[in-house]
């Protein structure tokens, strides 16, 4: 097959006015980008001519080889020239379309508050610390030893069944309550040095069925005072002190008799109602008194297992549970509310004080 380099070189000159044309008419980098491919890519037009090399002539392929370069050198100019053009429309496009105006008013940001729940437990912490109490804090994960048998609660004894709980095996439980942690500073307290004075806030968990006024995970604050000549007057002024902190100064509080395994004698807390003043109310349901906590005197079998002398030391203490204080004082009627994240409920107390 005869190929004539005259005609192959007019097709290329014509090739090469194609393609400055193309490139000129593109008017982004992705359509600069397909000129490209079209033209020079691996399977562009100008592939063809470069093939026809073999066929011609060993003079002859110089001056082919001359015609396509003067194709890149055309190509390449014009390639780079509306690159730079297409590059600086596009840069101002882009500014012209994020400007900001400075002179607007900022968008103020959202900021997030501490939870309800984290407000009371901070506000009693507080409050028990003015009156000399450490805060200790101690595990969610606890031993049946220090939840149960340290507080007087045996294998098998029926009052567990008060408190069932998650067991991770026989002797691995969640903690049913924050007592253990009591327990635990007892055994290591040295009473020669002073009087133990402790509060424990922290999260508790129980098998109980949710509801309005249930939840298998909640947050107590036990609180445990141990010294020589502590009575069941040093609970009663300790709670009249709280209560009246907490729910208003005019507060009265009276002591009913109850049972707990680990004090004795144990007693019910009540409050006058904060809200009817003793009148009766859907609060205190028409009695005038809210039951608010439990305590009693620390039962003498409690610190003996903790090797603390009973005859000479004597110890009361209580149990309150946070979110009970929290829906008491904010009249919140459903203790699930506190852990639904639902924004609208928890922003009514963004901000404010317990």
């Amino acid at each position: 097959m005869t190929i004539n380099i005259e005609e192959l070189k007019v097709q290329i000159q014509s090739l090469a006015d194609d393609a400055v044309a193309a490139i000129q008419a593109a008017d982004s980098s992705k359509a600069l980008q397909d000129v490209r491919v079209q033209f020079t890519g691996k399977k562009g037009l100008l592939n063809q001519y470069s093939k026809a090399m073999k066929d011609l002539a060993n003079e002859e392929k110089p001056q082919l080889g001359q015609a396509i370069s003067s194709f890149h050198a055309a190509f390449n100019e014009a390639f780079e020239a509306r690159q730079g053009e297409i590059a600086q429309a596009e840069l101002e496009a882009q500014l012209a379309s994020e400007v900001i105006d400075v002179t607007r008013p900022g968008r103020q940001a959202a900021s997030g508050s501490r939870h309800l729940l984290t407000q009371t437990r901070e506000a009693l912490e507080d409050l028990f610390l003015k009156m000399g109490y450490q805060v200790i804090d101690g595990p969610e994960v606890e031993l049946d030893h220090y939840n149960f048998e340290m507080m007087n609660l045996p294998k098998n004894h029926p009052a567990r069944d008060m408190q069932d709980t998650f067991y991770i095996d026989e002797e691995v439980l969640l903690r049913t309550h924050t007592s253990p942690v009591q327990a635990r500073t007892m055994e290591q307290h040295d009473f020669t040095k002073g009087p133990l004075k402790m509060i424990s806030p922290g999260k508790v968990f129980r098998r109980d069925s949710d509801d309005a006024t249930h939840s298998h995970q909640f947050q107590q604050i036990e609180g445990l005072v141990v010294a020589e000549n502590i009575s069941l007057a040093d609970l009663k002024g300790t709670l009249l002190l709280f209560a009246q902190a907490t729910f208003g100064q005019e507060r009265q509080i009276r002591l009913r008799p109850s049972y707990f395994p680990f004090t004795e004698p144990s007693v019910e807390i009540d409050i006058s109602c904060f809200k009817c003043g003793g009148d009766g109310c859907n609060i205190c349901k028409q009695t005038g008194w809210i039951e608010i906590l439990g305590g009693g005197m620390v039962h003498p079998r409690v610190l003996e297992m903790a090797d603390v002398d009973s005859e000479k030391y004597s110890g009361f203490a209580f149990g309150l549970g946070i979110e009970r204080i929290a829906m008491l004082k904010h009249n919140v009627d459903d203790i699930r509310h506190f852990y639904q994240n639902d924004l609208r409920f928890l922003e009514q107390f963004k901000g404010g004080h317990v």
